[in-house]
C-alpha cells in the first residue's frame, strides 16, 4: 500500500517509519494514528498527554474486548498494561469496552490516580522521538539517550514531520512541520488506512491464533442477526421439543435469543455454524466467557445436528436455511464440510468439532474464561 507522492517533501521517510525490523513495539503505530486523526488546519501541535491519552483510547477497544496483545507483557512501558491496569484495577470493568470515544477520552483526561501518570510518564520515554528515526541523518546517535537532553539537537534537523517545545514531560508540545500537516490533513483517510494497515500486520504477529484482526480494530456499527433468528424460528416450529443448550428449556416457550457459542469478541463473526438458540437469561449470564466444553458442546451438536436434518427433510427450513446461508455462511470449506447432505450424526459430530474446537482452544489460550450456567464463571 503506497502514500500518494507529493515532490516537495520526503515521502520515502514517512513510508518507513513503520519498516518491521525497526518495530518490537505498538508504540509507532498508536503514536502516529493518533496525530493523524486529531491534526486539522486549526490544530498543529499536540502535548504528549493528549497523544498519550488518545493511544490509550484507541487501543481500549482491542485490548479490553479482545484481549489482543500489544507488545512484551508484563512492563511497564506496554500500552496493553496501561489499558489493562485502567480496565480490570482502577475501574474495575465498570467502563465497557464498547464506550464512546468521546467519552473515554474525556474520564482519561479527568483520571489522577498516580500510577496512571507513571505509566503515561513512562510511554513517552521514546516513542515521540524513534517515531521520526528515517528521518535522521545517517549516522544519527541521538536515539542511544532519547528525551529532554537530546531535544536542542534533534530540533537542528532540517526534514522532521515534527519538531519539539521545552522539555516539560507529559506537557511537552510537538509541532507537525507546516507543509507535512497539509499533507496529512490533504491525505488524512489515505494515510490512516495506510498506518492501520500496518498495525493489522503487527497485530497479527503478536496474536497468530487470533482470526479476524482486521475487525477487532475497532467496534462495528451494527450487527443484524434477524436472517439467524428466522432461520431458527423455522427450526423450532418445525420440531417442538427442541431445548437450549444451558437451561434445557423447551425453545417453543420463549422469545430466543441469539447465542455465539464462541464469543463474537473472539471470532467478530457471525457464522451460522457458531449460532445457536438460548434464553435472554443464558445469554446474558454467558456473556463474554466460553462455554465450558465438557458440559456444552455435545448438547450443541445435538441441536445442530437436529437442526441439520430439518434442513434436508422442510421446505420451511430449508428456504430459511438458504436464506441465511447467503449472509452467515461465507467460508465455502466448511459450507460443503459440515452442510453437505446425508451426514451420520458421528460424521456431523466429527466434522462440527473439527470447526470449533481449534477457534475454542485459541480462544481460551488468549485469555477468555470458561462458564457454565448457574456458576457465573
Amino acid at each position: 500500500m503506497l502514500l500518494p507522492y507529493e515532490e516537495s517533501l520526503s515521502i520515502e521517510y514517512l513510508s518507513r517509519i513503520f519498516d518491521r525490523n525497526r518495530i518490537s513495539n505498538c508504540y509507532k503505530y498508536f503514536w502516529f494514528i493518533a496525530i493523524a486523526e486529531k491534526i486539522s488546519e486549526e490544530k498543529t501541535e499536540f502535548s504528549y498527554d493528549e497523544l498519550i491519552t488518545e493511544m490509550i483510547v484507541t487501543a481500549w477497544y482491542m485490548v479490553t474486548e479482545y484481549h489482543l496483545r500489544l507488545g512484551p507483557c508484563n512492563t511497564v512501558d506496554n500500552l496493553e498494561e496501561v489499558v489493562k491496569y485502567l480496565y480490570e484495577v482502577l475501574w474495575k470493568k465498570q467502563i465497557p469496552s464498547t464506550e464512546k470515544r468521546e467519552i473515554l477520552r474525556e474520564k482519561l483526561k479527568n483520571e489522577t490516580d498516580r500510577k496512571y501518570i507513571q505509566f503515561k510518564n513512562t510511554l513517552t520515554n521514546n516513542v515521540p522521538y524513534c517515531l521520526q528515526t528515517p528521518f535522521y541523518s545517517p549516522g544519527n546517535k541521538l536515539l542511544k539517550n532519547p528525551g529532554k537532553n537530546t531535544i536542542e539537537e534533534i530540533n537542528r534537523e532540517q526534514r522532521l514531520l515534527y519538531y519539539f517545545g521545552e522539555y516539560r514531560r507529559l506537557n511537552t508540545i510537538i509541532e507537525i512541520d507546516d507543509e507535512w500537516a497539509g499533507y496529512l490533513i490533504r491525505n488524512r483517510e489515505i494515510i490512516l488506512s495506510w498506518a492501520r494497515y500496518h498495525l493489522v500486520g503487527y497485530l497479527q504477529d503478536r496474536n497468530p491464533a487470533v482470526p479476524g484482526i482486521t475487525d477487532k480494530i475497532t467496534p462495528p456499527l451494527t450487527r443484524d442477526l434477524k436472517r439467524v433468528a428466522k432461520y431458527w424460528n423455522a427450526v423450532i416450529n418445525a420440531d417442538g421439543s427442541l431445548k437450549d443448550i444451558y437451561e434445557k428449556k423447551n425453545l417453543t416457550e420463549i422469545s430466543i435469543s441469539i447465542d455465539h457459542f464462541i464469543p463474537w469478541q473472539y471470532v467478530a463473526h457471525d457464522e451460522l455454524w457458531n449460532l445457536s438458540p438460548t434464553t435472554k437469561s443464558a445469554n446474558s449470564s454467558k456473556g463474554n466467557n466460553l462455554p465450558d466444553w465438557n458440559t456444552y458442546f455435545s448438547e450443541l451438536l445435538e441441536l445442530e445436528y437436529r437442526a441439520y436434518l430439518l434442513r434436508n427433510a422442510n421446505p420451511a427450513v430449508a428456504k430459511e436455511f438458504e436464506t441465511c446461508a447467503k449472509y452467515h455462511l461465507n467460508n465455502s470449506e466448511i459450507r460443503n464440510s459440515l452442510y453437505t447432505n446425508d451426514l451420520s450424526r458421528e460424521t456431523f459430530g466429527e466434522r462440527l468439532c473439527n470447526v470449533v474446537r481449534p477457534v475454542y482452544t485459541a480462544a481460551k489460550n488468549c485469555g477468555f474464561r470458561e462458564w457454565t450456567m448457574g456458576t457465573g464463571a
